[in-house]
C-alpha cells in the first residue's frame, strides 16, 4: 500500500516543470487543449491497463503512477487556464471560478462514491476499472471545445527537442520569476505552512486496513462513506461561495482550524 501511494504521488511533486513545458512547448499549436486531449488519453490507457492485463502489484503501481500523472497534468493545465481568466478580477469573481473548480470536483465525488462500491460488489473490480477508463476520454472530447488562440509560427507536432534553446531559455525565465516569488513572505510563509501540514504524519493506510480487516467494512460501504465526505465537500464549497468569498482569510482559516480540531478529537473519541 505503501508503494503504490507513493507511486501515485510522485507526479504531484514536480507539478511547476509541467506548467513550464506547457507554456513553452505548444503541442499542435496550442499550450491548453493539446495537452488536455493528451493527459486524457493517457488516463484512458492506464486504467484500460488495469481493467485487462495487470495482475501483479507492481504493474498495477506503474499504471497508477501513469494515471496520476495524466490526472497531475491536467491539473496543472486547468488551474492555469482558471488563472488567466481571474488575473486582474476581484476577489469575490475569483472565489467564484475556484468554487465552481471545487464544486464540480465534489459533485464528480458524490457520483462516483455512489457508484463505484456497489458496482465493485455486483461485478468486481475490473469492471470498475473499465468504467473508469471511459471517464478520462470526457476531458479529451472536452478539451476539444476548449477556447484558446492558435499559436503561430511555432512547433505543431509533439517531437519538440527539449534540448531546444528556446525552451531552455523560457525555462530558465520561468524558474527565475518563480523562485523571486516564491521569496516574497507572502508568498514564502503562507508556502511553509502549507509545507508543514502536509508533511504531518497520517494512518491512511493503517485506518483502511483497521475499517476493512478488523471492522469489516464492504466496498458498498465503503463507498456511501467516501459519499458523505464529497457531499461535505461540497457544502464546503457553497459555504465558502455563499458567505466567505469576501472574508479575510485569516479568519477563514482560523476558523477552519477550529473547526478540524474539534472533529479530529470527535473522531479520535470515537474509535477509543
Amino acid at each position: 500500500t505503501a508503494v503504490v501511494t507513493g507511486f501515485s504521488a510522485l507526479p504531484w511533486l514536480v507539478k511547476p516543470l509541467y506548467g513550464f513545458i506547457s507554456d513553452s512547448i505548444p503541442l499542435f499549436g496550442y499550450r491548453r487543449r493539446s495537452y488536455l486531449v493528451l493527459s486524457g488519453l493517457l488516463g484512458a490507457l492506464s486504467w484500460s491497463l488495469m481493467a485487462t492485463f495487470v495482475d501483479s502489484k507492481y504493474g498495477a503501481a506503474c499504471c497508477i503512477l501513469l494515471g496520476s500523472f495524466s490526472v497531475a497534468f491536467s491539473d496543472v493545465v486547468v488551474d492555469s487556464m482558471v488563472v488567466e481568466r481571474a488575473r486582474g478580477e476581484s476577489q469575490s469573481v475569483s472565489g467564484s471560478l475556484q468554487s465552481l473548480c471545487w464544486g464540480s470536483s465534489a459533485f464528480g465525488g458524490i457520483v462516483s462514491s455512489y457508484f463505484s462500491g456497489s458496482l465493485v460488489d455486483a461485478y468486481g473490480v475490473r469492471f470498475v476499472f473499465g468504467v473508469t477508463a471511459l471517464l478520462p476520454l470526457i476531458t479529451s472530447a472536452v478539451a476539444v471545445l476548449v477556447k484558446e488562440q492558435r499559436v503561430i509560427g511555432q512547433a505543431r507536432g509533439p517531437n519538440v527537442p527539449l534540448g531546444n534553446s528556446s525552451f531552455l531559455k523560457s525555462s530558465k525565465e520561468n524558474i527565475v520569476q518563480l523562485w523571486n516569488a516564491v521569496r516574497q513572505p507572502n508568498v514564502f510563509l503562507p508556502t511553509v505552512f502549507i509545507f508543514l501540514w502536509q508533511a504531518t504524519p497520517q494512518s491512511d493506510s493503517a485506518m483502511f486496513f483497521f475499517t476493512t480487516n478488523k471492522l469489516g467494512f464492504t466496498p458498498e460501504f465503503l463507498g456511501r462513506v467516501k459519499l458523505v465526505t464529497s457531499v461535505a465537500s461540497l457544502a464546503g464549497v457553497g459555504l465558502y461561495n455563499g458567505f466567505l468569498k469576501n472574508v479575510p482569510l485569516r479568519k477563514i482559516f482560523l476558523a477552519t482550524t477550529v473547526t478540524g480540531t474539534v472533529l479530529g478529537m470527535t473522531q479520535v473519541c470515537v474509535l477509543i
